[in-house]
């Protein structure tokens, strides 16, 4: 069995491989791919002023920490602006990425209901990856409490 995985592996070069070179490329969804190459909101506010929430989270296991800012209009309640810096991997910078882009124009309430499942499923992350869509769903719940404070 071994001998056969090998000679077929060691074959690979000289014989024509059945996997497209499209598929070979596509080891990222194309939006995450889109999200890293193409950041949306990177950056961040002052901390200080009072409409301004601060959602800081980190993952311990894989090193990925995520600071996702809000700004909110004080008379509707709308968020206004987001913006995140974060340290990680690709589908952590997609993840904060679109977690930006999904809580601007909505209200603090209805930024809560965004689960990390619909991150996930929205960028087709690989199910190693489903902490980085919880890690954003995590900072947009922290920003939130933060500018209720």
């Amino acid at each position: 069995m071994l001998r056969n995985v090998a000679g077929r592996i060691l074959r690979i070069g000289s014989q024509s491989s059945t996997v497209t070179p499209a598929v070979q490329r596509r080891l990222y969804h194309e939006r995450v791919v889109d999200h890293y190459n193409n950041p949306r909101n990177v950056g961040s506010f002052d901390k200080n002023d009072p409409t301004v929430g601060t959602g800081l989270v980190g993952a311990p296991a894989c090193g990925d920490v995520m600071k996702l800012q809000i700004k909110v209009d004080e008379e509707t309640g709308k968020i206004t602006d987001a913006c995140f810096k974060t340290f990680g991997c690709g589908f952590a910078i997609a993840s904060s990425s679109v977690a930006t882009e999904w809580v601007k124009g909505n209200k603090m309430e209805e930024v809560l209901s965004i689960k990390n499942t619909e991150i996930a499923k929205h960028l087709s992350l690989p199910p190693v990856k489903l902490h980085c869509s919880m890690l954003a769903e995590d900072a947009i719940k922290a920003a939130v409490k933060d500018y209720a404070a």
